[in-house]
This record gives structure tokens, C-alpha cells and sequence, in this order.
């Protein structure tokens, strides 16, 4: 409710500043910048190739994962078997043991912040093609339609709170995406 609180007040401050107005002067006003809306969302899954990346990405993922938990469980061995021989090591012994631990889980770390920016790099590189196309029609059918915003509002925050459905431009653009040619 909170985010939307402040685009909401300034929504009614507009609209009241409109209402104040005469009939005249609020003319102009209302022939100023059109609005649509799409759902990146639905394009996306909709278009050819998209299927085929998600797969990609998700074939290569569950590799890093493996990979992963592969690391995950060697360090889970390593202090499974330190705490069941604790009790007969030295404090010297036990130090080195810890010290060996505390490595690994910092290796460990380290290379999961490493496969996670690997999986965003390459989840980037496979939908960066398949983005600026989407982009390049929607740009295509806001000026075809002399619209001066388009929102998505299939992003998380996408900002919509109410539309007109006759504004969701999302059909013509995947209709647009599967007619081109690839």
C-alpha cells in the first residue's frame, strides 16, 4: 500500500489541478501524451526462441548447482569428520582442523558468488537478443500509435494499479514478433 501512496497523492493532485481548470484550458491538456501498457512477461514466453533459452539457462544452472552442492558436501564431510575426532587432537591440531574449515567455507563462498554472477552473465546473454527485439516492436507500435509511454506491467512494481485493456498493447506485440522472421 506504502509504494503506491505517493504515485496515488500525485495521480489526485493532477487530476484535481486538471479539474480546476475550465473546460478550455483542460482541452489541450488531455490531447497531451498517450499511454498503453504491455506485459513483458507473456510477450516473452510467447516468443520463438524463448523456449529454447530457458531451457539453456536452466540445463546450465542445474550443472552450477550441482557443482555446488558437490563443494557443499565435501565441506559438510570434512566438519563431520573434525567433530567426531575433536575430542582425541591436540589444541594445535584442532586449530589447524578449524583453520582448514573455515577455508573452505570461505572458498566455498567465494566460488558460489562466482557461479551466481556466471548464471546472471549467461541468463543476460540469453535473453538480451530476445529483449531488444520485444523492445524494438513495442518502439515500433508506440510511434505507429503516437503513444509517448508504454509500461510493462508484467515487471514487479510495473506501476499499474488500474488500465484501460484496450490500452494493453502485449497481443499486437507478440503478434508482431511471431510474423517477423527470425
Amino acid at each position: 500500500m506504502a509504494r503506491w501512496a505517493f504515485p496515488t497523492l500525485a495521480i489526485l493532485l493532477i487530476v484535481g489541478l486538471a479539474a480546476a481548470r475550465s473546460p478550455e484550458e483542460a482541452q489541450p491538456q488531455q490531447a497531451g501524451v498517450r499511454v498503453a501498457y504491455v506485459n513483458s512477461q507473456i510477450i516473452l514466453q510467447q516468443m520463438p526462441g524463448y523456449a529454447q533459452a530457458e531451457s539453456t539457462y536452466n540445463k546450465e544452472l542445474a550443472s552450477f548447482q550441482s557443482e555446488m552442492k558437490k563443494m557443499s558436501d565435501q565441506l559438510d564431510s570434512t566438519v563431520a569428520q573434525y567433530q567426531q575426532s575433536a575430542i582425541a587432537l591436540s589444541a594445535a591440531q584442532k586449530k589447524a582442523k578449524e583453520d582448514e574449515i573455515r577455508q573452505m567455507q570461505q572458498r566455498l563462498s567465494q566460488h558460489s558468488n562466482e557461479l551466481q554472477q556466471r548464471a546472471q552473465d549467461r541468463e543476460r546473454e540469453l535473453v538480451q537478443p530476445l529483449e531488444d527485439r520485444v523492445k524494438a516492436v513495442i518502439d515500433g507500435l508506440r510511434a505507429e500509435r503516437n503513444v509517448g509511454i508504454v509500461f510493462d506491467a508484467g515487471s514487479p512494481g510495473g506501476g499499474i494499479i488500474s488500465a484501460d485493456p484496450s490500452l494493453d498493447l502485449t497481443a499486437l506485440v507478440v503478434q508482431r514478433i511471431k510474423g517477423q522472421k527470425q
